[in-house]
C-alpha cells in the first residue's frame, strides 16, 4: 500500500491501532470510513477501553466513581463509532482474537496521564500491573503482530513516536504497532498531528459518518454543528482532511529498553552483570598496584587501567540500558571481590595494601556508582515539538 488517497483495491487490509476509545474517531474516523466505502478491509484494534478517562455531560459523572462501569460505557460508544463508520471487524488489545497464540487472554487497562511542567502528557507516578504503559512493549508488540498475522494486513496506522501529544498508552501504542509492522513486513503509517503529511485524505465525501462517530463518544467531547470540543471545552473544527506519514519500518528502534524486557531476561541480565562486575574486579585487582617509570616520574598503570576498566563498565551500564539497578549490581561484583581481596590471606600477605593505590581503588567505584545512580536518563528527556492535545483518553 503506497498511501490512502486511491485505495480501490479491495485486498486493501489496513489495521488501525489505538490506544483508547474516540482517538479512532478524533484522528483517523473520516479515513477509516473511506477506505470502508472503497472496499478496503478494515480493522480497528483498540488498546484499553479508557477506565481512567474524563467524562463531560452532568448526568454522566456518576460514571467516574467505577472505572469498570465507564470502560462498560465507553465500549458502547465505541461499538456505536464503529457502526457508523461501517466497521465489522473492531477488537480489544489482549482478547482471544488479538492475543500472541496459546497464551491466556488479559485486559490491557488505561494507563492515565497527568500534565507535566513543559505542557506534555506525562506517565503517572504508579501504574497498575495491567495498564498498557505497564505491560512490557514486547508482549503488546506480540499481541498486534498477531492481529496483523490474522487478517493480513497490507499497512498498520497509529502514532508518531510522541503519541500525538505525549500520553503513555499512545506512546506504547506507537511503538508496539511500528514495532510489529516491521517484524510482520508489514508499511507503517503514522498519524500527522502537524497536519502536514505527505499522504492526505480529503474526506469531506464521509464527513456525516465522521460527525456521527464523534458525537457517539458523548462521555469525551461535545459536537457543535461542524467543531466539537474535549473536556477543556476549546472548539476546533471537525477536520475534512486527514494526514499520515509512511514511517520506515527498517529505521525503527529495534532495541527494546531494559525496562521493559520480561522479567526473566531482567534476571539474566543481572546475573551476568553481578558475575562481570566480579571478573573485572578480580583482574583490575590483581594489576592495580602494577606501575612504571617514564624518566624519573612514577606511573601508576595497574590503577589507571582499574578505574577506567571499571568506570566504564558501570557507566556504560547506565548509559546503554538507563538502568540503575545494573550499575549498582556491577559495582557490588566490583566492591565484593576488592573487599575479599583486601583480607589478609592465610600466609598473611595482603593483595590490596593500605597505600595510595589500594585506598583508590577499594573507593573509587562507590563514588563512580553515586554518580552513575543520580546521573539522570536523559533518554526521556524529549522537546516539545507540538502543541498537546488537551485529552485524557
Amino acid at each position: 500500500m503506497s498511501d490512502f488517497t486511491a485505495p480501490s483495491d479491495p485486498a486493501e487490509r489496513v489495521l488501525f491501532v489505538h490506544a483508547h476509545p474516540d482517538d479512532e474517531s478524533i484522528t483517523t474516523g473520516g479515513t477509516i470510513a473511506t477506505l470502508v466505502s472503497a472496499g478496503a478491509a478494515v480493522t480497528v484494534l483498540t488498546c484499553t477501553r479508557g477506565e481512567l478517562g474524563e467524562v463531560i455531560p452532568d448526568e454522566l459523572q456518576y460514571l467516574l466513581d467505577s472505572g469498570d462501569e465507564l470502560a462498560a460505557y465507553r465500549e458502547g460508544e465505541l461499538a456505536e463509532a464503529m457502526r457508523a463508520l461501517g466497521v465489522t471487524d473492531h477488537r480489544y488489545l489482549g482478547e482471544a482474537n488479538a492475543r500472541w497464540v496459546d497464551l491466556e487472554p488479559r485486559r490491557y487497562l488505561d494507563s492515565g496521564m497527568r500534565w507535566g511542567a513543559s505542557g506534555t502528557a506525562e506517565a503517572l507516578d504508579s501504574s497498575d500491573e495491567p495498564s498498557l504503559a505497564a505491560a512490557p512493549v514486547s508482549a503488546v508488540t506480540a499481541d498486534i503482530a498477531a492481529v496483523i498475522s490474522d487478517i493480513a494486513a497490507t499497512a498498520v496506522v497509529s502514532y508518531d513516536e510522541r503519541g500525538g501529544y505525549g500520553h503513555p498508552d499512545h506512546v506504547r501504542a506507537h511503538d508496539a504497532a511500528r514495532r510489529a509492522a516491521e517484524v510482520m513486513g508489514v508499511p507503517y503509517f503514522e498519524i500527522a498531528t502537524d497536519a502536514r503529511g505527505p499522504v492526505v485524505v480529503d474526506v469531506t465525501p464521509v464527513a456525516d459518518r465522521k460527525r456521527a462517530a464523534l458525537a457517539a463518544h458523548r462521555t469525551q467531547l461535545t459536537l457543535d454543528g461542524d467543531t466539537f470540543a474535549l473536556s477543556n471545552g476549546v472548539s476546533q473544527p471537525i477536520g475534512v482532511t486527514e494526514s499520515f506519514r509512511r514511517v520506515s519500518t527498517e529505521a525503527a528502534d529495534e532495541s527494546v529498553p531494559f525496562r521493559e524486557q520480561t522479567v526473566g531476561v531482567k534476571i539474566g541480565v543481572a546475573a551476568l552483570v553481578l558475575v562481570l562486575g566480579a571478573l573485572i574486579g578480580t583482574l583490575m585487582t590483581a594489576v592495580h598496584q602494577s606501575s612504571g617509570t617514564v624518566g624519573d616520574l612514577a606511573v601508576p598503570w595497574g590503577l589507571a587501567l582499574a578505574l577506567v576498566a571499571s568506570t566504564g563498565f558501570v557507566v556504560g551500564l547506565r548509559v546503554l540500558t538507563g538502568s540503575r539497578i545494573l550499575p549498582i549490581l556491577a559495582t557490588v561484583g566490583i566492591m565484593g571481590v576488592t573487599a575479599y581481596l583486601a583480607s589478609p590471606t592465610v600466609g598473611g600477605s595482603v593483595i590490596v595494601p593500605a597505600n595510595f593505590a589500594g585506598v583508590i581503588w577499594t573507593f573509587a567505584p562507590a563514588v563512580v556508582i553515586l554518580v552513575a545512580v543520580a546521573w539522570p536518563n536523559l533518554s526521556r528527556i524529549t522537546p516539545v515539538t507540538a502543541e498537546p492535545q488537551p485529552h485524557r483518553g
